[in-house]
């Protein structure tokens, strides 16, 4: 069991202090009365994966099918950019992978998702595989991410009529990280709003950046894509990255007054509205306030990116099962184990040894953000992971304050507990140089008024 003290700072300018556990998802204030009424739900227990401990796949309701990893973009923090490339793939392949799945799964999988690289470039080979799953699975969600670079009008039409659901991949201001913006050529803009103007009706479309240290303001983002594409446009992914490599990991921050400030900022913009067309805001918010409610306890968190349950797959056409679609199977993991988990072919033998549930990583169980969090990437190592770690803990600490804020009314500025001192002080009010918390003086409602709308 972890337990926190969560320092916070109510509206009147006192000192209020909440309680937080984060294994049994209850939040009180020091007395012990809850913040909500609890109403707990049955969960079931969340796979606990690891090379010793791997994990399955069985019936499958998510499909991921990766066409390839080759694009026409480079972005600089790319999950897949130095992952090696497996044998390539085509239409040719489409007939005897399509036999592999009906003969391999039990019923319809409810989504499935195309993914590349730019799932684009395979264009010759989406189509005839697209047709032929919707005549096979009619009812299934279909859904694709691209940066919009190779869209056509009639590309766009044959998306619309096959019923994808699209997401367009920019950063906004940010978009130099991903590389030229396809809004500045004349006619890609065209196909962009072309499609835009297609599926928004429907709530087909968002617009989808990723935060870093160098596009660190879902302000700045929402503002600029509002700018462009309108007040109501629905923005999706819009996570802190996850680094893969050393481009990823400059792309994140190094000190802990720049992990401060960025949680100041963001906090701010959650605060003013400024991220509200951000659906990862209401629903990191929503998610948190209903493991509360609710007492999810920490044993039933799986893994963020879902991809550690048994019944979301993602294969290539070959028909490998790989650990992720943003992976390979000739790829190998940081810990030694093949992507390529097993085959279509042979479910009942897939198995995941290339990822790490967060039960076995030292910092995850006992961290304030966990049911926030939910572990970063399952399957990073090293230095990697500890950036990724370091990240994700400034960009959940923010929604954990968010959630807590609506609960209360009360602003988290220190957790105390069994974690590092530079993660304490929630926004950097606190003098610099001490783990203390501040038992016994107020924070400055200024410092305060500086996150406030």
């Amino acid at each position: 069991m972890a337990r926190f003290e969560i320092h916070t700072i109510a509206p009147d300018n006192t000192q209020r202090i909440l309680i937080y556990d984060n294994e049994a998802s209850t939040l009180t204030w020091e007395d012990g009365e809850p913040v909500v009424p609890y109403a707990p739900a049955v969960f079931a227990d969340a796979s606990v994966i690891s090379s010793t401990a791997p994990g399955t796949k069985g019936l499958i309701r998510t499909l991921k099918i990766s066409l390839g990893l080759s694009c026409n973009y480079a972005c600089s923090y790319c999950s897949q950019r130095f992952v090696p490339h497996a044998e390539n793939t085509g239409p040719q392949d489409v007939a005897d992978f399509l036999q592999q799945l009906t003969a391999s799964v039990e019923a319809p999988p409810g989504r499935i998702e195309f993914w590349g690289g730019e799932p684009l470039v395979y264009l010759k080979t989406l189509r005839p595989l697209a047709n032929a799953l919707r005549e096979l699975y009619p009812a299934a969600q279909f859904s694709i991410i691209t940066n919009g670079s190779l869209l056509t009008r009639d590309i766009n039409a044959w998306l619309d009529e096959t019923g994808f659901s699209v997401g367009l991949s920019h950063d906004g201001p940010g978009q130099s990280a991903r590389g030229p913006d396809p809004l500045d050529d004349p006619d890609r803009r065209d196909a962009i709003f072309d499609l835009y103007r297609r599926l928004h009706p429907k709530g087909k479309i968002s617009i989808n950046p990723m935060i870093s240290a160098h596009n660190p303001s879902r302000g700045a983002v929402q503002a600029w894509l509002q700018a462009r594409f309108g007040e109501d446009v629905q923005i999706g992914e819009g996570a802190f990255i996850d680094p893969y490599d050393e481009g990823g990991i400059a792309a994140t921050f190094h000190t802990p007054e720049e992990h401060a400030r960025f949680r100041r900022h963001a906090f701010a913009d959650l605060r003013n509205g400024a991220a509200s067309r951000f659906a990862i805001a209401s629903s990191k918010v929503l998610d948190f306030i209903q493991s509360i409610r609710e007492q999810r306890p920490a044993r039933a968190v799986g893994q963020k990116c879902g991809m550690d349950r048994s019944d979301n797959i993602a294969v290539d056409l070959k028909g490998n099962v790989l650990t992720c679609q943003n992976v390979s199977a000739a790829a190998q993991a940081p810990n030694g184990e093949p992507h390529r988990i097993g085959h279509l072919s042979d479910l009942k033998e897939v198995s995941m040894r290339s990822a790490t549930h967060w039960r076995h990583r030292p910092q995850c169980p006992g961290c304030p953000v966990l049911q926030l969090c939910k572990g970063s990437c399952m399957f990073l190592e090293g230095a990697l992971w500890q950036a990724g770690c370091d990240a994700a803990y400034s960009d959940n600490a923010v929604f954990l304050a968010a959630a807590i804020e609506f609960l209360t009314g009360c602003v988290p500025v220190f957790i105390e507990g069994d974690i590092p001192p530079e993660r304490k002080d929630v926004f950097g009010f606190i003098q610099q140089g001490t783990s203390d918390p501040p038992k016994k003086r107020v924070i400055p409602i200024q410092a305060v008024e500086a996150v406030t709308p």
